[in-house]
């Protein structure tokens, strides 16, 4: 992100209530987005969402649909992103300083479960792909360490033996994407591919020290041919595959093995593990896949559903009407 970008998106969190963690993220991050006009995406963590609603309110109550500030404001607000959709409430189309934005705020509680145990699939899948860190009180960007490495490894168990490391990147940009029931008529259906050719030196950057850590292992070799891009082989034993599923989260390895199967055994410190009954490559890899599926869709229809809401109608209708645009041009 250039200087004067920078400045820009971090001068606007002068005007909300102090945050835990703060990151850009979208368009913004494209280097050669000369588009001015597009929105700007946050994501905030905050340590209690109903007491920093309850001070935005006092200070931007415009950025919040009306109906919410009337029925019940910050207690409604939280109610509605807790038990209706995932945690999150997003303000879109607030205007500040002839530049649009848009933030989702968060509990920090709910944003590292998502990041470390996959919970709801949604934040952490944001986090896979390039953002811009502008606060991190609480060092996520370390702990979503865990979640990059087990994106990789969630990526090569659905990818052949042999793939350009673009592929790599698509794949595990469309992790979050499966299942997510906007991509039947409200996202460009060429969204992936046009993130990863937009920000292919933000996800080389972002996997590299996982890439090398995996090929110190050798569970992959790389092959460079130009432009600093590689070919990509891996080792598809079923050995690797249980390396691989062993990176995947908790949640996720216990309901694979719900379907698999799985013995537990003791580690030398006598903690209760499961080790999955893996008998292919292939297996594993629709297993996670379903699995996957089903927590994006959930987590997609609820996070819909709760941003209507959150926005009242008009707003929602705008944002709604908005993507469906970009999903019709996109089969033109």
């Amino acid at each position: 992100m250039m200087n004067d970008g920078k400045a820009v998106v971090e001068s606007f969190l002068k005007v909300l209530p102090p945050v835990e963690f703060c990151c850009v993220y979208g368009s913004a991050l494209h280097p050669n987005n000369n588009d001015k006009s597009k929105l700007v995406d946050y994501i905030l963590g905050v340590s209690n969402p109903l007491e920093w609603h309850a001070e935005n309110l006092k200070l931007n109550g415009d950025h919040y649909a009306s109906c919410l500030l009337h029925l019940g404001g910050e207690k409604l607000i939280t109610d509605i992103a807790d038990n209706i959709g995932v945690g999150a409430h997003f303000n879109p189309y607030v205007t500040w300083n002839d530049k649009m934005f848009k933030y989702g705020v968060i509990g920090m509680h709910n944003l590292v479960q998502d990041i470390l145990n996959w919970e709801r699939f949604y934040l952490c899948g944001r986090l896979q792909k390039p953002v811009h860190i502008l606060v991190d009180n609480l060092d996520v960007e370390n702990l979503n360490s865990v979640n990059l490495r087990a994106a990789l490894s969630a990526a090569l168990l659905l990818l052949p033996k042999k793939f350009p490391e673009e592929d790599l990147y698509a794949k595990i940009c469309s992790l979050s994407y499966m299942g997510d029931l906007r991509m039947l008529f409200a996202e460009d259906r060429f969204k992936v591919n046009k993130i990863v050719r937009g920000q292919f030196d933000l996800f080389q950057s972002m996997y590299k020290p996982f890439l090398e850590e995996y090929e110190a292992k050798e569970i992959l070799r790389s092959s460079y041919f130009s432009d600093h891009k590689s070919n990509i082989s891996q080792d598809c034993s079923l050995s690797t595959v249980h390396t691989l599923v062993s990176s995947l989260p908790p949640v996720v390895r216990s309901e694979m093995a719900v379907n698999l199967g799985g013995k537990k055994h003791f580690s030398e410190s006598g903690q209760a593990l499961c080790e999955l009954m893996i008998s292919t490559r292939e297996e594993a890899a629709k297993c996670m896949q379903k699995i996957l599926k089903r927590k994006v869709m959930v987590s997609s229809a609820r996070q819909a559903i709760s941003g209507l809401l959150a926005v009242g109608g008009v707003n929602g209708m705008r944002y709604l009407g908005s993507k469906m645009k970009k999903a019709w041009k996109s089969w033109m």
